[in-house]
C-alpha cells in the first residue's frame, strides 16, 4: 500500500514523499511479503470493484514495462470459482451480475468448460463455475518493487529498518513522525502499516477497528499432472467458496488457502519485529490440525493431489476489519494524518490512486464512502466489538450472504425506548447501525387474511413475510406507527449557524422559523456527499436529519474556528416515531394543544408542542407518501409517547409497521436513498433531484461545478422501471440489458404492494431514459423484463402528503 501510494502521489508532482518501514527493502515482513497474490475482481461493492479493477489495469502495465521472463508482476491466468452445490451455482449467477453491472466481463460456464480451463479439477465434483478472464496473479514483493523504483526516480525516499515509534502533534495537526534511528518532520503523515495500523493509530489517540486475523495458506509437493511446468501459473486461480478454499499454482506444486478454521486473532502489538520473527513478523507457526478438513477437501476437488503431500504451510496475518471493507480517509481529530488500511493486495494500486487523488485534489474519483475511516460508530470502535465482528467476517468471508441478512452478534446493542412493545408486537428485527429495527410484525399476522398479497422468488422471499405487504397496505389504508429513531440526527446551534448551513446546503435555509428543507450536500465537483433535512426551530437552532456519521464529519470539518456553530450529535438522547397514514390526523390532533389541522401545520413545516403529556418536536414530514407527522422527544419519554398514540390510535385501527413495509412505500414515491440509489458519483440533476438545488440563493458548496452544466448534460440518470410478474421481484445491484448490450445496474427494489407491481430503481444511459422504454433486468440466470415508468408511481399530485 506504501509503494502504491507512493507511487501514484509522486506521478501527482508530489516528490517530497519519504516511506518508512521497519523491515527490509522491498520484502518488508508485512502481509504483502507473504501474500498469495491472487487477484479477484468480483465484489458485491461497485467501489471494491473499480478499486480491484485499476489494480488489475496498473499491474498488468507494470508487467509490460518492467516484467523480464520468468519475474512477471502480474500473471493475467483469470479466475474461475467453481460450484459443488447448486445453492452455490446459483450464487455464481448473481455473482456474474455483479460483475456485468460493475462492467467487468465473465461468464457462467459448465462443468466441463471448468475442466478444460483447469484439468485438475474433477468434472464429477464440479456443477460450474464463474471465469472471469482479466483476473491473476499478483507477484506481490515484485508489485512492490515496480511501483518503489517509479516512485524514487521521481524522488521519494524509501527508508528500510524505521521503526515507528511515536507520531508527534502540534495541536491538532501532526508534525512529526518520531523512529528507531531519526525525527522526521512532516505536515502530512498516511498510516499504511497494515496490521501494525491499531498500534500506529494508538500513537494519535484513535482506535482503528481493525483486527489482524491468521490465515492459512499450504503448498503441496510436486503434482505429477504438473510435471515440468516452469512457469510460475498456467491455469486459472480457483475459488471454492463453498468449502472456505482457494487456489493458485506455483510452477509444479498447488498453494491451499483455507478460511474454514477457527478464528486465529492476535493484536497489534503482539506482532513481532522483524528481527524476532523466524521468517517474517507476518507469517506464524502452521497449525496441520486446523488444515486437515482443507486438505481432504482439496484431493476431493483434485484427484490429482493424492499422489502429493502439504510440504510447507503457514498462518499468515492479514487485516480484517468490522465491515470487511477499507480504512481510508483522514483522521477526525488530528489534521494531516491519513489512513490507508485494510487493504489487500486485490486493491492496492486502486486504493493508492483514490488517495492520492484525495490528498492532491481533494476528492476521489470513486465513491468511497463504504470506505471513509470516519464513518463508525463509537460502540464499532470498541475492541471487543472489533474482535468480535473482525472474527465473524473472516467464518464469513466466503458465505453466501443475502442483502438483508443483519450480523448475528453481537446483539442487541442499542435499543430504542420502543423496543419493548416492539417485542410485544412480535417484531422480527434486523439491524442498523448497531440498532434493533423491526422489519415486520408478527401480531399483524391476521391483517394478511383477504389480502392479494404475492409470494416473491425464493431468494427475495428470505427475510420477507406477507406480513411486509399488509403493513404497507394499512399505512395506506388507516394509520400506522414507524420506529424512526435509528436515523441520525444532529443539532447545529450559534449565532453563525445559518450562515453556515446557508453555506453548505443546496436549499434555501434562511426561512421562517418552522420551516423544513429538503436539501443536498456536495463536494467542490458537484458530487452528491448526502441528502439531509434541515428543520428550523429557532433564529439560530435546526435539528438535522442526516445518514450518518460522514454526514457529522462532513460538518465537524468545516466549523468556523470562532465557536460561532456549535453541532450536537442527538441520536442516542433522542427518538423518533413516525406516525403516517390517511388517519393520522385523526390520531394526533386530539393529543395535542398544538393546531395539526392542513392550515395550522403545512407540509414541510416543524412545530415543537405536546403529545398527550410528552414535549415533541413535530416535523411534517413523510417518507412512505402519506398524510403524517415525525415526533420527536427525549429517550425516557419515548415509551410515553409511543403508548399514548397506540391507545389514541386504537379506533383507528392503529398498527405498528416496520422496514419492510417503509422500503416498499418509499419506492412506491421515488424517494432516494443516499448510499444506494446515489452516491459521491452523481450530481443532483442526474439523480433526479435537481429540485433540491437553489441556484438563485447565492454560493454554496458544489455551486460553481453545477454551474458548469445543467440537467441536459446527464450522460446518465437514474430511472424507475416497473416489473409485472410479482414473483420476479429484484433486490439491487443487478445488471440492466438493452438487449445483449449491458447499460446499467439496479440501485434499490422491491415490491409496490399498493400499485401491484415490482419496482426497481436503476442507472441507465440518458438514451433509454424515455418512459415505456423496455429493457431486461439480469437476476440469476434470468432475464426479467422491465420498463422505464414515470415517477412518483403513487399520488404523483401528492394530494395525499398535503392533505
Amino acid at each position: 500500500m506504501g509503494a502504491a501510494l507512493a507511487d501514484e502521489l509522486s506521478a501527482r508532482g508530489w516528490t517530497d514523499v519519504t516511506v518508512l518501514d521497519q523491515g527490509p527493502l522491498f520484502a518488508t515482513g508485512g502481509s504483502s511479503s507473504h501474500a498469495p497474490g491472487l487477484v479477484f475482481q468480483c465484489n458485491g461493492s461497485k467501489t471494491m470493484t473499480e478499486l480491484a479493477t485499476y489494480t488489475v489495469e496498473k499491474l498488468t502495465a507494470l508487467d509490460r514495462e518492467t516484467g523480464r521472463a520468468g519475474e512477471s508482476v502480474f500473471l493475467q491466468v483469470g479466475g474461475l470459482e467453481v460450484a459443488t452445490a447448486d445453492e452455490r451455482l446459483a450464487e455464481l449467477h448473481r455473482r456474474h451480475g455483479w460483475l456485468a453491472s460493475w462492467g467487468v466481463e465473465s461468464r457462467v460456464v459448465s462443468a466441463e468448460e471448468c475442466v478444460k480451463l483447469h484439468s485438475l479439477l474433477d468434472p464429477d465434483l464440479v456443477l460450474g463455475g464463474l471465469h472471469t478472464p482479466t483476473d491473476g496473479l499478483a507477484a506481490s514483493v515484485r508489485a512492490v518493487t515496480a511501483q518503489a523504483r517509479a516512485a524514487q526516480r521521481r524522488g521519494v525516499r524509501f527508508l528500510p529498518y524505521h521503526e515507528v515509534l511515536d507520531v508527534k502533534t502540534t495541536g491538532d495537526r501532526v508534525s512529526g513522525v518520531v523512529t528507531n534511528l531519526r525525527h522526521f518532520l512532516a505536515d502530512i503523515v498516511i498510516c499504511c502499516a497494515g496490521i501494525w495500523g491499531p498500534k500506529v493509530a494508538r500513537m494519535v489517540g484513535a482506535q482503528l477497528p481493525l483486527t489482524p486475523l491468521a490465515h492459512q495458506l499450504a503448498w503441496t509437493t510436486p503434482v505429477p499432472e504438473l510435471a515440468g511446468q516452469t512457469a510460475d501459473a498456467v491455469r486459472p486461480i480457483i475459488r471454492h467458496q463453498g468449502s472456505d478454499l482457494y487456489y493458485r499454482e506455483r510452477r509444479d506444486t498447488l498453494g491451499i488457502g483455507y478460511y474454514g478454521h477457527r478464528p486465529l486473532p492476535i493484536t497489534a502489538e503482539e506482532i513481532l519485529r522483524y528481527d524476532e520473527a523466524d521468517v517474517m513478523p507476518s507469517v506464524l507457526e502452521f497449525t496441520p490440525e486446523d488444515f486437515a478438513p482443507a486438505w481432504e477437501e482439496s484431493r476431493r476437488l483434485f484427484p490429482g493431489l493424492a499422489e502429493t503431500e502439504i510440504a510447507e504451510g503457514m498462518n499468515g496475518l492479514f487485516s480484517f476489519t468490522t465491515d470487511n471493507m477499507p480504512l481510508l480517509g483522514e483522521s477526525r481529530d488530528v489534521r494531516g494524518f491519513w489512513f490507508a488500511e485494510a487493504v489487500w493486495v486485490t486493491h492496492s494500486a486502486g486504493v493508492g490512486r483514490v488517495m492520492a487523488e484525495w490528498l492532491t485534489d481533494g476528492a476521489p474519483s470513486v465513491a468511497l464512502h463504504e470506505c471513509d475511516l470516519n464513518r463508525f460508530e463509537p460502540h464499532q470502535l470498541a475492541p471487543d466489538y472489533v474482535e468480535a465482528r473482525g472474527c465473524q467476517n473472516y467464518i464469513e468471508v466466503y458465505d453466501v450472504i443475502h442483502p438483508l441478512q443483519p450480523m448475528e452478534a453481537p446483539r442487541p446493542l442499542r435499543t430504542t425506548p420502543f423496543y419493548p412493545r416492539q417485542q410485544e408486537q412480535g417484531a422480527f428485527f434486523l439491524e442498523a447501525s448497531g440498532w434493533e429495527r423491526p422489519h415486520w410484525h408478527e401480531a399483524n399476522a391476521p391483517l394478511v387474511d383477504g389480502r392479494d398479497i404475492p409470494t416473491p422468488n425464493d431468494w427475495a422471499a428470505r427475510y420477507w413475510s406477507p406480513i411486509v405487504g399488509a403493513e404497507a397496505q394499512v399505512t395506506r389504508e388507516r394509520v400506522a406507527l414507524y420506529d424512526m429513531s435509528a436515523l441520525k440526527r444532529i443539532e447545529v446551534t450559534g449565532c453563525g449557524a445559518l450562515d453556515f448551513l446557508q453555506h453548505l446546503a443546496t436549499g434555501k435555509i434562511d426561512k421562517s422559523v418552522g420551516s423544513v428543507t429538503y436539501c443536498l450536500l456536495l463536494d467542490h465537483r458537484g458530487g452528491i456527499r448526502s441528502d439531509i433535512t434541515v428543520a428550523r426551530l429557532g433564529p439560530d437552532r435546526f435539528q438535522l436529519g442526516i445518514n450518518g456519521n460522514l454526514d457529522l464529519d462532513w460538518f465537524q470539518r468545516r466549523l468556523p474556528e470562532d465557536g460561532s456553530v456549535v453541532i450536537r450529535d442527538i441520536t442516542a438522547s433522542t427518538c423518533c416515531i413516525g406516525v403516517w397514514g390517511p388517519q393520522a390526523r385523526d390520531v394526533v390532533a386530539p393529543l395535542s394543544p398544538g393546531d395539526f389541522s392542513p392550515q395550522g401545520f403545512r407540509y414541510f413545516r416543524a412545530k415543537e408542542t405536546f403529545v398527550g403529556m410528552v414535549p415533541v418536536t413535530a416535523l411534517r414530514l413523510s417518507y412512505v407518501g402519506e398524510l403524517g407527522w415525525e415526533l420527536y422527544t427525549t429517550a425516557d419519554m419515548g415509551l410515553k409517547l409511543w403508548d399514548t398514540l397506540w391507545e389514541a390510535g386504537r379506533e383507528h385501527g392503529i398498527i405498528a409497521a416496520g422496514r419492510g413495509a417503509f422500503t416498499s412505500l418509499r419506492l412506491e414515491k421515488g424517494y432516494r436513498l443516499f448510499g444506494t440509489d446515489m452516491t459521491w458519483e452523481h450530481d443532483p440533476h442526474s439523480a433526479g433531484l435537481g429540485f433540491a438545488v437553489r441556484m438563485d440563493k447565492g454560493d454554496f458548496a458544489g455551486r460553481a461545478a453545477l454551474a458548469e452544466r445543467g440537467p441536459e448534460s446527464a450522460k446518465r440518470t437514474l430511472c424507475c422501471l416497473t416489473i409485472d410478474d410479482p414473483a420476479d421481484v429484484v433486490m439491487g445491484k443487478e445488471p440492466v440489458y438493452d438487449g445483449d448490450r449491458r447499460v446499467g445496474y439496479v440501485t434499490s427494489a422491491g415490491y409496490g404492494h399498493t400499485i401491484g407491481k415490482g419496482i426497481a430503481y436503476a442507472w441507465l444511459p440518458a438514451e433509454l431514459s424515455a418512459v415505456g422504454t423496455g429493457v431486461h433486468i439480469g437476476y440469476f440466470d434470468q432475464r426479467i423484463p422491465a420498463q422505464v415508468a414515470d415517477e412518483p408511481l403513487f399520488d404523483p399530485g401528492m394530494k395525499r402528503l398535503r392533505s
